[in-house]
């Protein structure tokens, strides 16, 4: 389970690929499957700025 982000305020900041429910919560809010996921955190790292970025790149046709 994620961390309390009222405690940490940065759960939201970073991707964990290492905890299932973070995976599914991503997935579902970033419209991708584990597999779209994965292959964007490896390719700009685990910064969801960074990622959402990736995939607004990717549909905006600019990969």
């Amino acid at each position: 389970m994620p961390d309390d982000t009222a405690e940490t305020g940065s759960d939201r900041k970073f991707i964990s690929l290492e905890q299932t429910d973070e995976v599914h919560a991503w997935m579902k809010s970033l419209g991708c499957s584990e597999e779209q996921l994965r292959e964007a955190v490896n390719a700009v790292g685990n910064s969801a700025d960074a990622v959402r970025q990736y995939f607004a790149a990717k549909r905006s046709g600019h990969s």
